[in-house]
């Protein structure tokens, strides 16, 4: 039994960064987990890749150079299918096969997509979701996304199992969160629901979503879930709902539960939703990393924790143990698998048929069958996963069981919850069955009795009963029951039944009349013809007055509109007259029938008052004269009787009469009501004025001025002036339509006038009130112009409520100079709070013409526009508009007005405040004529009056910008030298020093005695890159500077001696060291040593170093370092020490010095002392460190080689081994040198540089006997063998075959060859080309060079070859120089010859006679080519007999060729061979004629024989007579019996007297012409005994004996040669015989 689960297990797959995926690239945008299979992720390096990693092998880890926006691998896990985007460009991949699958440049840039399924992709842009299926050229268009999706960041999209539901998630940020009344969330979620069926979308309000199928209890078929959580700011939810619900399940009530968030987890939110189809569990994990789990049917929390610390920003199934798998941001590949809930796990056990609960279930039916509880027992053993408890042990147990009062039989509810479920085992089906059988009545399973009781409870299963049983009658009325109609029919033909289907038929239609048309269709439309009579079906149908559906029925089986069907189109129009004449007007007007009574119909139709259609129909067939003529006629007639029709027909033939005659008729006659609803009819599809002209009257004069008003606002076709006109003339009570008129077309002026004239000032309210607010400038301006009263024109103003442009009100009113008219609406727009710009504009003008104290109002109020106002003020007063473009920043018109007006004090103080450098460029341009002016303003008033340093540094920056020194001196003296707030202003100062600096050096030290607060740094610096050194000495002695004073007197003024007094008088050690410094950059070493050890200042130590080591001063050196040494403790300063002891010699000192503590770099010394051939120093140095390899170097270079060798066996390193090897080398010490070279050359990279030592220096015996000895080295390898054979090849080459036999597979062969070539040993090149499996090359160089010839070899070789032109120049190679070995050659290369081409090249070198052999074994293979070169040559050698085997057997050759070539032949054997070609080649005339030649008798008759052929057998045969041989006569008689007609031989015996010679052949002719007859006889008697037998059985009059007299005509000869019933030829005459001649 198995062990019960966990409750749940979680588990790290992968860490991703220990994989080397970069931190940076796990993330939502570069990582991508379709499935748990792959993981594919984006790697934004120097090279761009694409990582890809097997989840289910963590070794297998793929990358790949890719630039690519994104990439996911396809879910499966058997293949690797790729998917990439880089903008719009999209491609997939087969990595497997290195296949592109597709590619496809989008549209619209594509902002997420996925792999829906295994074989497509899901791709959303902007504006669609599309569908890519593998295989197909491009993407399909599936939906339209939401507008509630707009700004969203997609972030899933999937689909449901059956592909026909589809759902797409984003997310965005919802600024509107925690305001009051707002219940959203921070991170706002967006879904859209999309039905591929029916085609629309539903927007729901949710953060991640996924779809479910389960099957519920007693559901015949799985039910389709959708779930989604969404978190708001009260809560979060999980739904789940039912979508695409089918009829026989029960309903899924819809779940809704709360999704609990901690309170440490206030922005959390859900990220993602996976579904277990298998344990039906919904795993929700959120964005904080929380996992929740759901039993999906109830909608149960089944277990919630935090697994991840980190976001988890995608999942997927995983697959493989029905959880959830997926990546946080650390890179952890994590995944989640079921739990062990007892109630819940035999919930899901038995629902998914899942191990894991068996012992639980078990556990809780023994607590139901103690408890009594039998019918919850009985569901728990029947729902028992794979069965568990369905065993006949529970069968028994439940037969046992006591039956409680008032309920079934335990047995009986077990077998009742059995059947419900589905099928039975084989257990449960022999315990059901076991009653019957035992009882012997097994037929009751299958008798109509049991039907009829199955029948009251369960119709499907009476059904099931009735078919096994075969009653047709009742299994038809069961279908008929449960609506299977279409099942009817197929059943009875089935079973050969015939119900009465109109009896039927009307109890469907009684029952359901939508299952009764279709059934009735179904019998209509018989593939056999109707089943029922239509007119009886139609009965049916009209007797429950089921109108609509009797004329389905007709229309669909009347449809052909056969004469035939007269009757029944004519009650199909009647029914519909009667009872639906819209429908029979309809059917009328399609013209579908043409068969009914019309007569008929038409009675009927004027009834039912459809005599309009007819007579609107008939005018269609008349001209467009007739048809004026005709309604000028009816209207003359009876006008208002015939207006409607009139108009009626006018509309409908509009295009074809033309609306001008039209409207001339209607105004013929005087119709304004038949014109008004004529054009009304087709002015909204005409773009003629003069229609919607007389629209306009014809609406008018019919008093539909509502009508008028819609056609003047609405229509763009009329001429409006000429409406205009008619509208003022028509004088209408209202005049709204005149009003929309003069609004749209701008006729407002002529409006104003008209109505004012006229008394209609209403209207004008009206107008400016109602239709267009926006005209009320022009109306006031109107009425002005009229001299309205002014309290008229106010009190207009005040009445209109909508919005106007007051800019234009106020132009009208400011050009008739009226603008104080407006004032008082003016103070009424302030009043309502009104910030209008143009409110205050006008406000600002009327002060400034009242002079109603304009100056504080433009200074105080900030609403006006400044730019209008100050143009307005420009010629009343410039000062008013200084002010205004003071106020709002106008520069370029202030400038403008103080210039014309010279008001540069103003401009002055305006251009400080501004502080604009841009503005102060434009006025100090050079080219201004008011640039003195205005500085002087800007210096004398300006600067002075202000108090804002801020305004006083950007006039400065200006000057200096525009380069104004003198200028600016003048205005730094003015602020700082004299009394003002800016004199002690350390910037101010500064860049007065900085001035004259650069523009006036000599009021620099006068600055520096009188000023002290700028900044001292900076100054002297300036000062000193400007040359004026004594200044800057002076500011850094003037303020204890000394080091910055020292640095100026060395560095710039060059006077170390200054210096060296100057350091003297101060004494600080920063001096000193300054002084250092610059006496170390003169070289002056010792003095600079002395001046650092008086600083006691080892900082500059590296430049000391430095310069003291190049001027060779060791020993100052020495102090100097050794008193840096106390304060530093640096290793550059230990190490130059160590040097400096080795570059005086003091070894002494140096061993104390490396005896003691110490942090010098010993080996760099070492280096340095071995460089500068410091032997001693360095053996000390190196031997401090054990530095075995230096000290082996050192060693030689003191002539001590065995005690470097020993120091290099210590050192074990190999570049130690190579510079002992070369110094021993190059002392000739080659015992030594061989011992290090042992130890170099198992390192196969030092081996070259080692042979090039020796090789150099010409010691090859040396290097050989190295080589030779490293051979039995255990660490030997390829190079070493290698490079011995090609010291071999290169100076013992008697060695290298040797050694190449022994070793060969440890060679590199390729370099040997080389080798071999360039040293001319063939031999050895030869041997390395068999050995390297190259024949090829081998067989060139055999053939090439080689002088010792070795057949056998060549021939092992060259049979291996690749390159068959290296065999077909083997042979020529043979033909000449070993010409009696080429038949051996060609015997081993035949199988891979073209022999074609080798008898070419045998016959060009006319050596074929030496290849017959070759001939004769290729022949088989009847090459024409070979065939005529051994029939050549067996001419050549007159061997007739071979010849003609040859010839009979091959057949490949040009016959007619070779029999020319031999009918002249002197042997008489080949010119017969030339007869046999002709005769095989059908070629009758040349054969015979050589054998007549010959007098080859036999050969002709043979000939003759063959030809089949009467006139080639009787020339023969007449030839035989006249040449008096009468026995070939009789022979060709005999051989072409077939061939000679009988009248021919009857012929030349009378003529020849050959009656004896001819007489065999008369009597074989008669005896075939006697068996013939007897044959003939046989099949007669056969046939008229079978035919009187078929007369006896038939009627007893023939018809054939009546009509041919009782004779059977029977004639024609038989096919084919004369055969026997024994199958002898000739009718079983004599045999042929020869004839003993020729």
């Amino acid at each position: 039994m198995a062990a019960p689960e966990k409750p749940i297990v979680f588990t790290e797959h992968l860490q991703l960064t220990a994989l080397g995926i970069q931190p940076a690239s796990i993330s939502f945008q570069s990582l991508t987990l379709e499935s748990d299979a792959w993981i594919c992720v984006r790697e934004a390096l120097d090279t761009p890749q694409v990582v890809i990693v097997n989840l289910n092998d963590s070794n297998d880890v793929v990358r790949r150079p890719i630039s690519a926006d994104s990439a996911i691998m396809n879910p499966k896990a058997d293949v690797k299918i790729l998917a990439l985007k880089a903008g719009r460009q999209l491609q997939v991949f087969d990595l497997g096969s290195k296949q592109k699958l597709g590619a496809h440049l989008m549209n619209e840039d594509v902002i997420f997509w996925t792999w829906i399924n295994d074989t497509t992709l899901g791709i959303v842009t902007d504006r669609e979701v599309h569908h890519w299926k593998l295989g197909e050229s491009a993407p399909v268009k599936v939906f339209d996304r939401h507008a509630s999706l707009a700004a969203n960041q997609i972030i899933n999209y999937r689909i449901s199992q059956d592909e026909k539901w589809l759902v797409l998630v984003g997310i965005s940020s919802n600024p509107n969160a925690g305001q009051p009344g707002q219940t959203g969330f921070k991170i706002k979620g967006a879904m859209q629901l999309y039905s591929l069926e029916r085609g629309v979308s539903q927007p729901i309000e949710g953060h991640a979503a996924a779809f479910a199928t389960i099957k519920l209890d007693g559901a015949p078929n799985p039910t389709k879930l959708f779930a989604f959580a969404v978190r708001t700011a009260v809560g979060a939810k999980l739904h789940i709902v039912e979508i695409g619900h089918q009829a026989p399940n029960p309903p899924f009530q819809k779940k809704a539960v709360d999704v609990f968030f901690p309170p440490e987890a206030t922005n959390d939110f859900p990220v993602s939703l996976q579904v277990s189809s298998k344990h039906g569990i919904i795993y929700l994990v959120t964005k904080f990393g929380f996992i929740h789990l759901y039993e999906i049917e109830t909608g149960q929390c089944i277990y919630m924790n935090r697994i991840s610390g980190e976001t988890i920003f995608t999942t997927a199934e995983y697959e493989l143990l029905s959880g959830i798998i997926g990546v946080n941001r650390k890179g952890q590949v994590l995944s989640v698998k079921t739990l062990n809930n007892p109630e819940l796990a035999i919930k899901l056990a038995t629902r998914a048929g899942l191990p894991g609960a068996d012992h639980m279930i078990q556990q809780q039916y023994q607590i139901y069958i103690q408890n009594g509880q039998y019918g919850e027992a009985a569901k728990i053993a029947a729902n028992s996963p794979r069965g568990l408890l369905r065993t006949p042990q529970t069968i028994e147990t439940f037969k046992k069981l006591p039956q409680v009062p008032g309920t079934l039989s335990p047995i009986l509810q077990y077998f009742g919850i059995l059947l419900e479920k589905g099928e039975l085992n084989k257990h449960e089906s022999l315990e059901l069955a076991r009653p019957v059988i035992q009882q012997g009545k097994k037929n009751l399973l299958e008798n109509e009795e049991l039907g009829d009781l199955c029948r009251v409870g369960d119709l499907n299963l009476a059904l099931s009963v009735y078919l096994r049983a075969n009653v047709p009658n009742k299994v038809v009325a069961c279908f008929a029951e449960l609506g299977q109609f279409d099942k009817i029919v197929l059943y009875s033909k089935k079973v050969g039944y015939t119900p009465d289907y109109a009896q039927l038929l009307q109890h469907v239609v009684r029952i359901n009349p939508e299952k009764g048309a279709e059934f009735a269709s179904q019998l209509v439309n018989d593939e056999n013809g109707p089943l029922v009579d239509l007119e009886r079906i139609i009965d049916i149908f009209m007797s429950q007055n089921m109108l609509q559906q009797a004329t389905s029925i007709l229309l669909d089986a009347l449809k052909d509109n056969k004469p035939e069907q007269g009757p029944l189109q004519t009650r199909l129009l009647e029914m519909n007259l009667v009872s639906a004449p819209a429908v029979a007007d309809a059917i009328l007007g399609n013209e579908m029938f043409t068969h009914y009574d019309r007569p008929r119909i038409a009675n009927l139709a004027e009834k039912a008052g459809l005599v309009q259609r007819w007579l609107v129909d008939y005018f269609g067939r008349l001209t467009v004269e007739q048809s004026l003529s005709c309604l000028q006629e009816m209207l003359k007639s009876n006008l208002r009787q015939n207006l409607a029709i009139v108009v009626q027909i006018a509309t409908k033939y509009s295009d074809l009469l033309g609306p001008v005659k039209l409207i001339e008729l209607f105004e013929q006659f005087k119709s304004s009501d038949g014109l008004y609803y004529y054009l009304g009819s087709v002015v909204n599809l005409s773009e003629d004025p003069e229609v919607h002209f007389k629209y306009i009257q014809a609406a008018t004069r019919t008093g539909q001025i509502r009508e008028v008003e819609r056609i003047c606002r609405e229509s763009n076709f009329y001429n409006p002036e000429k409406v205009k006109n008619f509208l003022k003339e028509a004088r209408l009570s209202d005049q709204l339509p005149l009003i929309i008129v003069c609004d749209r077309f701008d006729f407002v002026h002529d409006l104003v006038l008209y109505l004012y004239q006229n008394g209609l000032t209403n209207f004008i309210e009206i107008y400016v009130q109602r239709v267009n607010s926006a005209r009320t400038p022009q109306v006031i301006g109107g009425l002005l112009d009229v001299d309205c009263d002014e309290a008229t024109v106010k009190s207009l103003l005040m009445s209109v409520t909508g919005t106007f442009p007051i800019d234009e009100l106020v132009d009208e009113v400011e050009k008739r100079n009226r603008l104080k008219l407006i004032l008082p609406w003016l103070n009424n727009k302030v009043e309502q709070g009104s910030i209008d710009h143009s409110v205050y504009n006008a406000i600002a003008k009327i002060a400034i013409d009242s002079n109603n104290n304009p100056e504080a109002f433009l200074k105080d109020n900030n609403l006006y526009d400044p730019a209008i106002v100050g143009k307005y003020c420009e010629k009343r007063d410039p000062y008013l508009a200084y002010i205004a473009y003071a106020k709002g920043f106008c520069d370029d018109e202030l400038i403008n007005i103080t210039n014309e007006n010279q008001m540069y004090k103003h401009q002055a103080r305006y251009l400080v405040k501004r502080r604009e450098i841009d503005l102060w460029t434009q006025v100090l341009n050079p080219e201004s004529i008011h640039r003195r002016a205005l500085i002087d303003q800007v210096i004398a008033t300006a600067i002075p009056e202000s108090t804002d340093p801020d305004d006083v540094s950007v006039t400065v920056k200006a000057f200096m910008h525009m380069e104004l020194h003198g200028p600016l001196l003048e205005l730094l003296e003015k602020i700082i030298i004299e009394p003002s707030p800016f004199s002690d202003n350390r910037s101010l100062q500064s860049l007065m020093f900085l001035t004259a600096i650069k523009n006036d050096k000599g009021k620099v030290m006068g600055y520096i005695n009188k000023l002290s607060g700028y900044d001292v740094e900076a100054i002297a610096k300036v000062a000193t890159e400007a040359g004026l050194y004594e200044e800057a000495f002076t500011i850094y002695q003037k303020h204890d500077m000394h080091a910055e004073a020292m640095s100026v007197l060395v560095e710039h003024m060059a006077s170390i001696d200054r210096g060296f007094a100057y350091a003297n008088k101060i004494n600080q050690p920063a001096v000193w060291s300054r002084l250092g410094k610059a006496q170390l950059d003169g070289l002056r070493v010792k003095d600079a040593i002395d001046s650092y050890i008086k600083a006691e200042d080892p900082s500059n130590f590296a430049e000391v170093i430095e310069i003291a080591n190049r001027a060779g001063k060791h020993d100052d050196l020495v102090r100097y370092l050794q008193m840096a040494r106390k304060t530093a403790r640096e290793p550059r300063i230990d190490t130059e020490l160590a040097y400096a002891y080795a570059k005086t010699d003091r070894l002494h000192d140096m061993e104390e010095f490396l005896g003691m503590t110490n942090v010098a770099d010993i080996l760099q010394v070492g280096e340095k002392c071995f460089e500068d051939e410091l032997y001693q120093a360095a053996k000390l140095l190196f031997s401090s460190i054990s530095n075995w390899a230096r000290l082996a170097t050192t060693l030689i270079y003191l002539g001590e080689n065995q005690a470097a060798v020993d120091a290099a066996r210590k050192a074990g390193n190999t570049q130690v081994w190579k510079q002992v090897n070369a110094a021993c080398v190059d002392k000739k010490e080659f015992r030594l040198a061989q011992i290090c070279g042992l130890n170099l050359i198992v390192h196969a990279e030092e081996l070259p540089a080692l042979l090039s030592l020796y090789e150099r220096n010409g010691y090859f015996d040396e290097v050989i006997s190295l080589m030779e000895g490293g051979l039995g080295l255990e660490r030997a390898h390829m190079g070493m063998f290698t490079e011995l054979s090609v010291l071999y090849a290169k100076y013992r080459p008697e060695k290298l075959m040797e050694h190449l036999k022994l070793f060969w597979q440890r060679v590199n062969i390729p370099k040997v060859i080389k080798a071999a070539e360039q040293a001319h040993l063939w031999p050895e090149l030869v041997f390395l080309y068999i050995v390297y499996d190259e024949p090829d090359n081998a067989a060139l160089a055999m053939m090439e060079r080689l002088a010792d010839w070795d057949h056998d070899q060549f021939k092992k070789v060259v049979v291996k070859v690749a390159n068959m032109e290296i065999a077909y120049r083997a042979v020529t190679f043979y033909l000449a120089y070993q010409a009696t070995l080429l038949p051996d050659l060609l015997a081993a290369l035949t199988p891979r010859l073209d022999h074609g081409r080798v008898v070419k090249i045998l016959q060009n070198a006319d050596h074929l006679p030496l290849a017959k052999p070759y001939l004769i074994a290729t022949q088989k293979l009847n090459i024409a080519v070979v065939n005529e070169a051994y029939n050549d040559l067996l001419i050549e050698e007159e061997d007739h007999v071979t010849l003609r085997s040859s010839l009979e057997t091959h057949d490949q050759y040009d016959a007619i060729k070779l029999a020319k070539r031999l009918e002249n032949h002197e042997l008489l054997e080949f010119r017969r061979i030339a007869a046999l070609l002709y005769r095989l080649n059908s070629m009758w005339e040349e054969s015979l004629a050589l054998s007549k030649a010959d007098r080859l008798w036999r050969d002709a008759l043979e000939t003759s024989a063959a030809s089949k052929e009467v006139a080639v057998a009787e020339e023969l045969a007449g030839y035989f007579v006249s040449i008096g041989n009468k026995d070939a006569f009789a022979a060709i008689l005999y051989v072409c019996f077939e061939l000679v007609r009988p009248d021919f031989v009857e012929e030349m015996s009378w003529r020849f007297g050959l009656s004896d010679y001819s007489m065999p052949y008369k009597l074989q002719l008669q005896r075939d012409q006697a068996s013939k007859i007897a044959a003939l006889e046989k099949e007669v008697k056969e046939l008229r005994s079978r035919t009187v037998e078929k007369d006896s059985d038939n009627e007893p009059s023939s018809l054939l004996g009546s009509g041919l007299g009782g004779r059977l005509m029977i004639g024609g000869p038989t096919g084919g040669p004369p055969f026997m019933g024994n199958g002898v030829p000739n009718g079983g005459g004599l045999m042929a015989q020869p004839t003993g001649f020729y």
